[in-house]
């Protein structure tokens, strides 16, 4: 480390030397000097969002493809919007730095009521505390380099995000001199890892019929081709979760499947629960990915491995690092087997628009995308039917799908298509999104013409919230209908395209992909009460959550 280098050009160093190529944000007074060094730095490029919301989203879907994602914000009125997102990140495991301008050390004296200022001049560090893995603020040049090289270690360790506080006056002070940045190694207990892969090793040999269950952690600690190789050394065939979809890509000749309970394909289903060795791996038990609760795997006949816990049966084992085990797994004298018959994605290129005005329905909608979705396509999906009826949808390679399907914030899917091309430029995002969930965050199409972005947005428009419709209706879950086609005109950049039947839609997808200069944007009227099967039964247990919460029988 040369002599000299200020605190915020660190910072920038730092990112960039893990990946960081983008920061999103929204500038303010407390973060412009800050932002006036990331504009000058020829390592990171400043994406400027419509809001903070939106940027946290796009640095999250940054995060997933790229493996550290990085958002910049003022004090408190663009800190405290960017919460969600964060906690959105922390719920499912994704690296996110949220770097925020704080008012200088000096001007905190007496304890002035500055602009932005909410109780303390700490309040918004002590909420993102709560939301975060590792927390710091830079009020000391002395310690500041090792503080930023100890929450992004902590980021890079466990997947989630870490709070960096900037005061203003700390950005251009000198750290302490030919600063290295710290390597830290961590080890799992040698003996206890032994003692899990034998425990391993033998249930699964024994097993008739074991199956692996892929999750989101495969992707995040980057052991896709970890996974790829016990595959081919066992023949196991694999399924993933919601949350895990496209951890593997879907045209292996061995995956199964999404895997979620009665909640989704019932062949995958029966070939999950009816294996005597399920082998969990990066797995989250959330409710949606156990189908709400719908999944029936026992746990003595599970082994359940994450960065977090480790148990085969009901032995668990302390001090076991999730990498160390799948690596370890590769080193087990496992048995080769015979593939037996196993469930199949349902077959592509069967769709045919229906002449006339057939009106386009959920199902047909995924039916004809399925067909759409190519080579060089980022699925990125919101919560609702936009998430449920995509997990069917055929996606040719890993880390090509993109959901919230855990902490299920709505208005994810626009902004993150914004960081996901960011981070892979190589792909075009294909976007699902309901008409409630686009009228949060689908002004970010702005950021997307501003960078020359060209996401294709397929907008589920039927009228309101649909899935809370199914559980419990009033006149709460209808939204103003907009004119989504026209957005374009006010942007003056995009297409627009209003569908109402297959033969409108069919035609509308074929434009769109022909059009790759710009944002498209398919605006598809649907019947308010049209939903996809999965959502249908998702809908239905949930609406008896809302039932039994209300006292009724």
């Amino acid at each position: 480390m040369k002599k000299g280098i200020s605190i915020g050009e660190y910072l920038i160093q730092q990112l960039h030397a893990h990946g960081v190529g983008h920061v999103f944000g929204i500038p303010g007074d407390y973060v412009l000097g800050f932002y006036d060094q990331l504009s000058k730095s020829k390592l990171v490029q400043v994406i400027n969002t419509c809001d903070e919301q939106g940027a946290g989203f796009a640095a999250d879907a940054y995060a997933r493809v790229r493996g550290l994602g990085a958002v910049c914000v003022t004090y408190c009125v663009g800190g405290l919007k960017v919460a969600n997102t964060t906690a959105e990140a922390f719920a499912e495991k994704s690296p996110v730095v949220i770097i925020s301008g704080a008012p200088g050390m000096n001007e905190r004296e007496k304890n002035p009521l500055l602009h932005h200022k909410v109780r303390d001049f700490d309040t918004q560090k002590k909420v993102f505390e709560q939301l975060t893995v590792a927390s710091t603020v830079l009020s000391d040049p002395q310690t500041a380099f090792q503080e930023i090289d100890r929450v992004i270690h902590a980021a890079l360790r466990y997947k989630r995000p870490v709070y960096i506080e900037l005061p203003r006056d700390v950005v251009f002070m000198p750290g302490i001199p030919y600063h290295r940045p710290q390597e830290i190694h961590e080890e799992s207990d040698a003996e206890t890892l032994r003692a899990a892969l034998a425990e391993a090793e033998s249930m699964i040999n024994k097993a008739k019929k074991p199956v692996l269950l892929a999750d989101v952690e495969v992707h995040r600690f980057d052991l896709q081709d970890a996974l790829l190789k016990l595959v081919r050394k066992t023949n196991i065939p694999v399924a993933t979760t919601v949350l895990g979809k496209s951890v593997v890509g879907e045209q292996h000749p061995f995956y199964l499947g999404v895997y979620e309970g009665a909640l989704g394909r019932d062949d995958v289903r029966r070939y999950v629960e009816g294996s005597d060795c399920v082998v969990m791996l990066g797995a989250f038990l959330t409710d949606i990915n156990l189908g709400i609760y719908t999944a029936q795997l026992d746990p003595m006949r599970t082994i359940y491995a994450n960065s977090e816990k480790l148990s085969i049966r009901y032995h668990t084992y302390e001090n076991v690092r999730f990498k160390d085990f799948m690596r370890g797994l590769l080193k087990l004298r496992l048995r080769h087997r015979k593939l037996s018959k196993i469930p199949t994605p349902p077959p592509i290129g069967a769709f045919r628009a229906k002449p006339g005005e057939t009106k386009v329905t959920i199902k047909r909608l995924f039916q004809k995308l399925n067909d759409f979705i190519g080579e060089n396509t980022m699925v990125v999906a919101d919560v609702g039917d936009a998430l449920f009826g995509a997990t069917d949808l055929f996606i040719r390679h890993r880390t090509e799908f993109l959901a919230p399907a855990y902490y299920a914030s709505m208005g994810f899917a626009v902004p993150a298509s914004i960081g996901a091309q960011m981070a892979n430029p190589k792909l075009r995002p294909l976007v699902l999104v309901g008409d409630g969930a686009f009228q949060m965050t689908g002004m970010e199409l702005s950021t997307a013409a501003r960078y020359g972005l060209n996401p294709i947005v397929i907008l589920l428009n039927n009228f309101g919230y649909g899935t809370e419709r199914q559980m419990q209706d009033g006149a709460y879950n209808d939204v103003l209908l907009w004119h989504y086609s026209r957005l374009p005109d006010l942007l003056g950049s995009g297409r627009g395209f209003l569908v109402k039947t297959e033969v409108e839609f069919d035609q509308a997808l074929r434009e769109a992909k022909k059009c790759d200069h710009c944002f498209c944007l398919i605006d598809v009227q649907l019947d308010p009460q049209d939903r996809s099967p999965a959502l249908q039964r998702l809908a239905e247990r949930l609406a008896l959550r809302v039932s039994s919460a209300r006292g009724v029988t």
